[in-house]
C-alpha cells in the first residue's frame, strides 16, 4: 500500500511540471468532471464517477505512449521545426480507427524543450498536431526511462534477473517512485483534454502500466485500452519483481489489455490466477478476467506493418539508386540479411557465431555468401550495450580475417544510422533476412522484408526479374520473438544452438526457387492483409464491445494508492440498511429466514469454523421467536451441523446443500431428492483417487450424498488444470448416472441430481404456504455460488408469497450477484441479525405483560 506522504511525494513531482493552456488558450475539450488528479490516497475521489453527460458526442480516440509521433528539429533562427515521424507506430495506427474518429495524442518530445518555451510549443502542438506533449524534468526522465523502464522492467519482461548488480541492477524505491511520478504527469496530461463518457483511451507499452490506475481512480467509467509491446515474463519470472500485485492491479484497471502472442497473454493470466487469485474465463472465443464486478477483456493480435508507407519509400529515385548501387557491389553473391538495434536481447553475436559456423562448415560458400548486419544504435545504455558492441565488433574481425581475401568480406557491419531508403534497399536484395533475437516483443523486421521483396515494376526492372514471375523470399527466425507465430512458412530456430542456426542458413539458401516463392506468397498474403490499419482497427472494436454495459453499472471506487479498483454493479444492488430491514421485520408477521454458515456466519479463512456464542445467541433468540422459521443452510454434513447447533432446538438444518432437510432439533432428518442408491460413488471415488494421488496438496471429501475433490491447497496453476481434466473425466464415465458434476473455485463435486440449496428455499416457503402462513419477510444470506440458487428462488417466488412480502436476498461482500443487497463481512452480518434479535425480544416483552 502506498503511504499518504508517498502520495504527496507524487503529487509534488507532477505539481512541477508544466501545464499548457491553463493561462493561455483555451483547450477545445475538456474534462467534464472539473479537477486534478487527487492524491492517491484521498478516500473523497473514490466515488467520483463520470455521471454527467458530455455536450460533445463525436467519437475520439486518446492516444498515449512514452513518445509522441513526432520529429523535432532547431532551427538556424532558434526556432523549432515539427513534422509527423512516419516510422511511428502511434502515428500509423491511426489508418485503421476510421475518419470519423478524432485523434489526440499525449507523450513526451524526442527532444528536450526550454522551461521557457514549453507553453508556446504546446499549444503549437495541439493547434496543428492534436498532440499533448508531456514535458518532464531530465532528472526524472532519466530515473524513469533509463532507470525504472530500462534497468528493471526491460530486462525483466525480456527474462534477465538482476542476480548481480551487473545484470540490470538490484530494485531501487526511488526509481519506482519516479515511474509512478511520471505515470501521474501523463495521467494529469490525459485529464486536461479528456470527455470520459465519450472518449476511447489508448495507452501503450511497459512504460505507462500504472496509468490505468490513475485513470480509474479519476473516472470510473473511462473507457480504456492498454497494449504490451513487449513480452510478458513467465509467472516464476515475473513474481521476482517487488512491486508485481501493484502493476498487475494497475493493468487490470483497463477494460482491454493487449498482447502479441497466445504466450505473452498466457503468462500475464497465470501471474493473475498465481499471485491475485483471479482466474480468467473464455467465452465464444473471447478471454476475461472478473474483477470486481468488471469483466477485463484479454485481447491476442500481433501489430502489424503500415505497408503503404513501405511502398511509398521503394517508389522513391533515392531507393531506386540504392537497389542498383547494391545490385552491382553485391553481383555474384548470395545476401543474408539482419536488422537489430545493439543490445543484449537481439542476438547479433549468435547471429555471427552460426555465420561462422556456416562458412567453417561450408567451405563453398565462402566467396559467395554475405552477411549484412545493419546494427541500430541500442535504445538503452550502460555496460551490457558496451559490452554487446565489444564482442560484436571483435567477432566481426575474425570472422572477416580468416575467411576474407580481396573482392570478399564475409560479414559487412554497417553501425551507423540509415535512412530508410537505405534499409529498404537491402531489403530488396537479400535473399534471405536472419532474425535470431533471444527474446523480443513482436519484432516487425520480418514483415518489412517481405513486402519490400515484394518489389515494385521500377524495383523488378533494375533486380532484371520477370515482373510476371512470382516473388521469392527465405526467413530464419527466432522462436522467441513475437511474429514467429505469424510466420509459418519461416524457419524457426533456437538462437541459442549454433549449428542449428548455421544449419537452417544453409537449408534456407538451398531451399528450391518454387518452395521459396510458394513460402513468400504465403507470408505476403498474411502481411498484407494483417497491417498496422487492421490490427488498430481490431483492438477498438473490442474495446468498443468491452465498453459497452459501462453505462449501465452502477460504479464506485475502493481501496487506497495502487490497490484502488472500481467496482461495477447491477444499479439495482445496494448495502442492506439494518434500520430498514429491522423496520420490516416489525411490521411483518411470517417470517422466512434462510442462512449460508461457512462465509457467512463464520469469517472464511477463520481457524476455528465452530460458531461463536454470540452467532448461537443470536440464532436462538430468532427462533424463538414463534413469528420465524430459521434454517441453516450449509454444504457440511449433518452430523457436524447437528453437533454445532445442538443448543438451537427450533432452528431448521439443510445440511450437504440441501440434500439432507431437518426441521428442528426433535425433527428426523429428511431427503428433499429421492436417491434409489449411491452405486455411482464406486465410479467416481477411484476417479477422484487418481487425481488426487497425482496432485499434491489435494484432498477427498466423501460425504453421504456426494463426493468433493478439494486442491484449495494444491499449486493454483496445476490444480485449476486438473480440475478441468477431472470434471472432463468425471462427466465422461457418469454420463449415464443419475448425478451432475459441478465446478466451483478450488472444488470438483458430484452430487445427485437437483440437489441445490434453492430446493431448501422452495420447501420452506412453500410448507409455510401449506399450512396457511403465507410469509411477508423472506431474509436469505449466502456468500457464495451455491447460495445464488437460494437467491434466485425468493426473488421469484411471488406465488408462495403475500403481495406485500417484503424480500432480502443479501449476498457477503460487493460482488456480482443475484441478490438485491450486500453486507461487507460476518461482522456486520452478525450485527444486522443482532437488530432482528432485539427486536424479537424487544416484542416478547412487550407481549408477556399482557399474557399474565
Amino acid at each position: 500500500m502506498v503511504s499518504r506522504s508517498y502520495s504527496n511525494l507524487l503529487d509534488l513531482t507532477s505539481c512541477g511540471s508544466p501545464t499548457f493552456g491553463r493561462e493561455k488558450k483555451r483547450l477545445p475539450r475538456v474534462a467534464t468532471v472539473a479537477g486534478v488528479l487527487s492524491e492517491l490516497d484521498d478516500e473523497t475521489s473514490n466515488s467520483v464517477c463520470s455521471d454527467t453527460p458530455s455536450s460533445v458526442s463525436q467519437e475520439r480516440m486518446i492516444i498515449v505512449g512514452n513518445q509522441l509521433p513526432l520529429k523535432a528539429h532547431r532551427k538556424d533562427n532558434g526556432t523549432w521545426e515539427f513534422t509527423w515521424d512516419e516510422d511511428s507506430l502511434l502515428l500509423q495506427l491511426k489508418d485503421g480507427l476510421g475518419d470519423d474518429v478524432e485523434t489526440i495524442y499525449i507523450g513526451c518530445l524526442k527532444e528536450e524543450i526550454e522551461p521557457s518555451e514549453q507553453d508556446d510549443v504546446a499549444q503549437y502542438l495541439l493547434d496543428t498536431f492534436k498532440c499533448v506533449p508531456t514535458f518532464l524534468p531530465p532528472e526524472l526522465f532519466s530515473k524513469f526511462y533509463h532507470g525504472f523502464c530500462k534497468q528493471h522492467l526491460w530486462p525483466l519482461f525480456h527474462y534477465m534477473l538482476p542476480l548481480s548488480p551487473d545484470l540490470g541492477g538490484r530494485f531501487d524505491r526511488s526509481l519506482w517512485q519516479a515511474y509512478l511520478s511520471v505515470n501521474k504527469i501523463f495521467a494529469d496530461k490525459v485529464m486536461e483534454v479528456i470527455s470520459p463518457d465519450d472518449d476511447f483511451v489508448w495507452v501503450h507499452d511497459y512504460h505507462l502500466m500504472v496509468l490505468p490506475t490513475f485513470l480509474r481512480k479519476r473516472f470510473n467509467r473511462v473507457r480504456l485500452g492498454f497494449f504490451l509491446h513487449s513480452p510478458f515474463p513467465s509467472s516464476e519470472i515475473y513474481r521476482t519483481l517487488p512491486v508485481r500485485d501493484e502493476l498487475l492491479r494497475a493493468l487490470l484497471n483497463s477494460d482491454l489489455i493487449g498482447f502479441h502472442t497466445f504466450d505473452y497473454a498466457r503468462h500475464f493470466l497465470s501471474c493473475c490466477s498465481r499471485m491475485l487469485g483471479i482466474s480468467y474465463q473464455s467465452k465464444r472465443g473471447y478471454i476475461g478476467l472478473e474483477y470486481y464486478g468488471r469483466t477485463v477483456s484479454i485481447k491476442i493480435l500481433p501489430v502489424g506493418i503500415h505497408i503503404g508507407q513501405l511502398q511509398s519509400v521503394m517508389s522513391h529515385p533515392e531507393t531506386e539508386s540504392k537497389v542498383a548501387e547494391l545490385k552491382k557491389q553485391f553481383r555474384d553473391q548470395t545476401v543474408l540479411l539482419g536488422v537489430d538495434d545493439m543490445d543484449i536481447f537481439k542476438g547479433i553475436s549468435l547471429k555471427l557465431l552460426a555465420m561462422e559456423q556456416l562458412l567453417l562448415q561450408h567451405p563453398d560458400k565462402r566467396g559467395r555468401v554475405v552477411l549484412v548486419q545493419i546494427a541500430n544504435p541500442a535504445r538503452g545504455r550502460g555496460k551490457d550495450v558496451q559490452e554487446v558492441q565489444s564482442e560484436t565488433y571483435a567477432t566481426v574481425k575474425r570472422i572477416n580475417n580468416t575467411f576474407g581475401r580481396p573482392g570478399y568480406t564475409p560479414v559487412v557491419l554497417i553501425d551507423t544510422p540509415l535512412q530508410s531508403y537505405e534499409r529498404i534497399a537491402y531489403y530488396v536484395i537479400a535473399e534471405c533476412c536472419l532474425v535470431t533475437a533471444v527474446r523480443d516483443g513482436m519484432n516487425l523486421i520480418p514483415y518489412e522484408y517481405i513486402i519490400c521483396r515484394q518489389g515494385s515494376e521500377k524495383i523488378d526492372e533494375i533486380l532484371g526479374t520477370d515482373p510476371l514471375t512470382q516473388k521469392r523470399s527465405m526467413l530464419v527466425v527466432s522462436e522467441f520473438i513475437g511474429c514467429s507465430p505469424s510466420l509459418s512458412g519461416a524457419i524457426r530456430v533456437n538462437p541459442w544452438n549454433i549449428d542449428s542456426v548455421a544449419e537452417a542458413m544453409d537449408s534456407a539458401l538451398m531451399v528450391p526457387e518454387a518452395e521459396k516463392q510458394m513460402r513468400h506468397e504465403k507470408h505476403y498474403r498474411y502481411v498484407s492483409t494483417h497491417d498496422v490499419a487492421y490490427w488498430a482497427r481490431s483492438f477498438l472494436q473490442d474495446l468498443e464491445r468491452a465498453c459497452r454495459d459501462h453505462l449501465r453499472r452502477r460504479c464506485w471506487g475502493i481501496g487506497f494508492g495502487l490497490g484502488f479498483r472500481v467496482i461495477a454493479l447491477d444499479p439495482n444492488f445496494r448495502k442492506l440498511s439494518v434500520e430498514h430491514i429491522v423496520s420490516a421485520y416489525k411490521r411483518t408477521k411470517h417470517r422466512a429466514i434462510l442462512l449460508d454458515y461457512d462465509g457467512t456466519m463464520v469469517q472464511p479463512g477463520s481457524m476455528s469454523t465452530t460458531p461463536n456464542a454470540e452467532a448461537v445467541s443470536i440464532l436462538n433468540i430468532l427462533c424463538r421467536d414463534t413469528k420465524n422459521h430459521v434454517f441453516i443452510v450449509s454444504g457440511r454434513e449433518r452430523k457436524t451441523l447437528t453437533e454445532w447447533f445442538s443448543s438451537c432446538e427450533r432452528m431448521g438444518i439443510a445440511a450437504e446443500h440441501g440434500y439432507f432437510v431437518r426441521t428442528n432439533q426433535n425433527a428426523e432428518w429428511e431427503t428433499c431428492v429421492p436417491v434409489p442408491d449411491f452405486e455411482w460413488k464406486q465410479i467416481a471415488e477411484p476417479v477422484m483417487q487418481l487425481y488426487m494421488e497425482t496432485t499434491d496438496g489435494s484432498n477427498i471429501d466423501a460425504k453421504e450424498s456426494a463426493l468433493v475433490w478439494n486442491y484449495e491447497y494444491a499449486d493454483r496453476d496445476f490444480g485449476s488444470c486438473q480440475a478441468k481434466e477431472l470434471f472432463d473425466h468425471l462427466e465422461s464415465v457418469l454420463a449415464n448416472e443419475p448425478v451432475s458434476v459441478k465446478s466451483s473455485p478450488n472444488i470438483v463435486e458430484v452430487k445427485p441430481q437437483g440437489v441445490s440449496k434453492g430446493i431448501v428455499a422452495e420447501r420452506l416457503l412453500l410448507t409455510m404456504q401449506q399450512r396457511g402462513v403465507i410469509p411477508d419477510f423472506v431474509l436469505c444470506i449466502g456468500d457464495d455460488r451455491s447460495d445464488e440458487d437460494m437467491f434466485g428462488v425468493i426473488m421469484n417466488a411471488k406465488a408462495t408469497l403475500s403481495p406485500v412480502a417484503e424480500v432480502f436476498p443479501c449476498t457477503v461482500g460487493q460482488k456480482p450477484s443475484k441478490a438485491k443487497y450486500y453486507l461487507e463481512d460476518t461482522s456486520e452480518i452478525l450485527r444486522m441479525l443482532q437488530g432482528l434479535a432485539n427486536a424479537s425480544e424487544h416484542s416478547a416483552r412487550i407481549l408477556q405483560p399482557a399474557s399474565h
